[in-house]
């Protein structure tokens, strides 16, 4: 095997983490891999390479059952499993939490999924064809909870998405001014959450910013750097909503498990 792939393999714990959600979600019908982990590992090399499924290395196994097995699992809901696992163990703090999005730009060979483009998380922006990543954070700067929709998408609307599921809740949240209405204030103050968030300028009833507790939001761009390493979450190839953001959930808990592992 060659020393670049090779180099990237994950370890035996990572391995014994993962195996056991495989196991749980396996279908009983239909053809199975021979060897989920070798499978899993081509899986990490499209995300971290950016490569198209067909340039898949031999190593890992004829490309199209890798993608198959891809698909099933994210289908599946095996990703979002392990995130609710890893959120649900408080194993690291989140008392306070962070809020962001970032706009992704769509290559061409992503267009023409089924059930059309806004659908599919796909929109026009001023970086034209492209896609919005939402994100939530802990204080650990780990990725809680991910959501895409169309790259012109309000941050409201984003706010909704990654706030409304059953995680464990903040007790501060940080935001920038993107996020400063009414009703994200009204919600975060039914939920018993300090909202830290910068009012915008058109605001005449002006409300004090914690200064140096704002700085921490910090956190969340740096997770946003982070995820970016990974190719295929740095610029869509996906034509489907779920793919994409398959990817982006199996990026978020590989940082966990780095994150764990030190």
């Amino acid at each position: 095997m060659e020393t670049s792939v090779a180099r990237n393999l994950m370890s035996n714990d990572e391995w014994a983490f993962f195996e056991r959600f495989i196991l749980a979600v396996r279908s009983p019908n239909g053809r199975k891999p021979t060897n989920h982990r070798l499978v899993l590992d081509g899986i990490f090399w499209i995300a971290r390479t950016g490569s198209p499924w067909r340039d898949l290395p031999e190593e890992f196994g004829k490309w199209s059952s890798v993608y198959r097995q891809f698909r099933r699992w994210t289908l599946a809901g095996l990703w979002e499993q392990i995130l609710e696992a890893l959120n649900e163990s408080r194993i690291v703090p989140d008392a306070l939490q962070m809020i962001d999005s970032t706009v992704v730009r769509a290559h061409h060979q992503a267009a023409g999924g089924k059930r059309g483009t806004p659908r599919q998380g796909f929109g026009r922006s001023r970086g034209g064809f492209t896609t919005k990543i939402h994100l939530r954070v802990n204080a650990a700067g780990l990725p809680m909870r991910t959501e895409i929709t169309a790259g012109q998408t309000s941050d409201y609307l984003g706010f909704d998405l990654v706030m409304a599921d059953n995680l464990p809740e903040p007790s501060v949240l940080l935001a920038d001014r993107g996020y400063d209405s009414d009703n994200i204030r009204k919600t975060m103050e039914v939920r018993d959450v300090v909202p830290v968030i910068p009012m915008r300028k058109t605001r005449k009833l002006r409300v004090a910013v914690d200064r140096r507790l704002y700085r921490l939001r910090n956190l969340v761009e740096r997770c946003f750097n982070k995820l970016n390493n990974a190719r295929r979450v740095a610029t869509r190839y996906d034509k489907t909503a779920e793919s994409f953001l398959g990817f982006i959930d199996i990026t978020s808990i590989r940082l966990w498990l780095r994150h764990l592992s030190t």
